[in-house]
């Protein structure tokens, strides 16, 4: 009884007059919408000059030598593997706590997924468990760094230098964060961002492919406008001026002006968001780093994490509340959540392909107990405290 009267003064006191508090949203201002409008009024809606423009400042921020920009996160990963060489027969190890597109790049590519389990403690892939699992099919390891945090990449990329395996990141969640102080982008053979509204910076749609070799650049190239090209020396023949030959099978996914516009207007606040994601994650590993209710996600050293995602995770030993009811409650407190992620060969279509249930325990533990709550830019002091006392409470280590 005493634990809903809390959550009932707690709900008169705020929730009435309280918009919804989503687990995560963009942030855009008169100079992203500025920018968009310049673009809109200019000769080039697309295949114009702020895709290279936007492209160069990614470079520029990273490090990374070649950068091309896609439309979609999914659409810079099918590149990655494309690039890497990925095709039927080969086998790709990833994580399984991650988006489905992470694993769905490598079937497009005719390759098979093969999940790896992850660290308890981080969450992100388990280099020994990489190990595990390679064969003499394994082509590839794609290492996601989960909610921002970077992977043990020392570890892996020695694992594949040893098996000479290309190494892709997975840092949809993890632009702006650092590895022993070298920016993502300029770590693995390949690199992934995406620039879906609820990351860090969003082109609305959006995605990047970063690498330090040429070959792997100009094949990305080629594959995000159909493998079309003009360039006289792969082709057979040229009839006229402008004659263009296809050369493999590539795809559209190139990124429009308008997008790469708001990109651009979006790098220009990407300290600023920066600085704001990390005092949130700074509040919220102080509120909730030692209550026995929750276990928050370990960083490693080497890691300057920018998250993504803040995520919690319910200690079944000391609190009787199910996953279900507590996001609930909060739902009810106007306080947005979320599951990141079931694990993927969980999903239907996976488990129609062969993936049973059971192969990865680390991971399927996690997924049971992990909770998303609110992470964005423009969260004020006021939000995060709400959303720290309302937890506090349903957990109900008082308020």
């Amino acid at each position: 009884m005493e634990y809903n009267v809390k959550k009932a003064t707690m709900t008169d006191r705020y929730d009435r007059k309280r918009e919804v508090i989503p687990y995560g949203k963009q942030y855009i201002d008169d100079r992203d919408i500025n920018a968009v409008v310049e673009v809109l009024r200019s000769d080039f809606l697309t295949t114009g000059p702020k895709v290279a423009e936007f492209e160069q400042r990614l470079s520029e921020l990273t490090g990374a030598t070649y950068v091309v920009a896609v439309s979609s996160g999914t659409a810079a990963l099918h590149a990655a593997c494309y690039a890497a060489g990925i095709k039927e027969g080969d086998e790709v190890i990833t994580t399984p706590i991650t988006f489905a597109a992470s694993a769905n790049c490598v079937l497009y590519c005719g390759g098979t997924p093969v999940f790896a389990d992850i660290n308890p403690d981080t969450w992100n892939i388990d280099p020994q468990e990489i190990e595990k699992k390679i064969t003499e099919k394994t082509k590839a390891v794609i290492a996601v760094d989960f909610t921002g945090q970077v992977v043990e990449m020392d570890q892996i990329r020695a694992i594949c230098q040893k098996h000479q395996l290309s190494l892709i990141e997975d840092a949809a969640h993890s632009l702006g964060s650092k590895y022993k102080n070298v920016p993502v982008g300029n770590l693995a053979d390949l690199t992934t961002f995406s620039f879906h509204p609820v990351k860090t910076i969003t082109c609305g749609e959006g995605g990047a492919v970063l690498t330090n070799d040429k070959e792997l650049y100009k094949m990305c190239q080629l594959f995000r406008s159909h493998t079309i090209t003009r360039e006289a020396e792969l082709l057979l023949d040229n009839l006229y001026n402008g004659y263009n030959e296809q050369i493999d099978l590539g795809y559209n996914y190139r990124l429009t002006d308008i997008q790469a516009a708001l990109g651009m207007s979006q790098l220009n606040k990407l300290a600023a968001f920066i600085k704001r994601r990390k005092e949130i994650v700074q509040e919220y590993n102080q509120a909730f780093g030692q209550m026995p209710e929750l276990t928050v996600q370990k960083e490693i050293p080497e890691s300057d994490s920018v998250r993504h995602l803040y995520c919690i995770r319910l200690n079944r030993k000391y609190t009787a509340l199910s996953r279900r009811a507590f996001m609930d409650d909060l739902a009810e407190l106007n306080i947005g959540t979320q599951v990141h992620y079931m694990p993927v060969y969980y999903h239907p279509y996976y488990q129609k392909l062969g993936y049973k249930k059971g192969s990865c325990p680390q991971a399927e533990t996690l997924f049971e107990e992990i909770v998303s709550i609110p992470l964005f830019y423009s969260m004020t002091d006021e939000d995060v405290k709400y959303v720290i006392k309302a937890i506090k409470m349903l957990l109900k280590t008082g308020v």
